[in-house]
């Protein structure tokens, strides 16, 4: 069995408008938010951060938790660990270099995405911009005591969203 596969991902609105990558995966095109895996002595926070502007060049800042999904691939059977955040947009550099690995930065209207599931990386894209624009939110006290979070996976685990 593959290890759970850590990471974080941002949800940014812009005018009714989600920002997310279009990446390679699996031989195929598909979107997602910008997120990826927490570097040693970085907050979950900071990696929704830094990894939303390498991967789309824009400038955003971490707000509210929306919550913690776990996504089982099909084929596969790896499993898939997203804590999510909500994030305001401040800005983007339309000319900065973006991630190896991002096709484009791109921007969908929940009904795109509704449309569009075929593409998407996982379920879980559509269930957190589902739940941002529902308003979910959970308390940052969710992740207290679970720092740093690849040492406390199976805590993290037991606070998890099944998509």
């Amino acid at each position: 069995m593959y290890p759970t596969d850590l990471t974080v991902a941002a949800v940014v609105e812009l005018d009714d408008r989600f920002l997310l990558v279009e990446e390679m995966s699996m031989g195929r095109k598909v979107l997602s938010q910008p997120g990826g895996h927490i570097e040693a002595g970085e907050s979950p926070e900071q990696t929704v951060v830094r990894e939303t502007l390498e991967e789309t060049g824009c400038v955003v800042e971490c707000s509210d938790l929306i919550g913690v999904y776990l996504w089982i691939h099909p084929q596969t059977r790896q499993q898939f660990l997203r804590i999510v955040y909500a994030a305001g947009f401040l800005s983007c550099d339309e000319d900065q270099p973006l991630d190896d690995g991002i096709v484009a930065r791109r921007w969908a209207t929940l009904a795109q995405l509704e449309s569009r599931q075929a593409v998407l990386r996982s379920p879980a894209v559509l269930r957190c911009v589902q739940d941002f624009v529902s308003g979910k939110r959970q308390s940052d006290a969710l992740l207290n005591g679970m720092l740093p979070l690849q040492h406390n996976v199976h805590k993290v685990l037991a606070t998890a969203n099944l998509v």
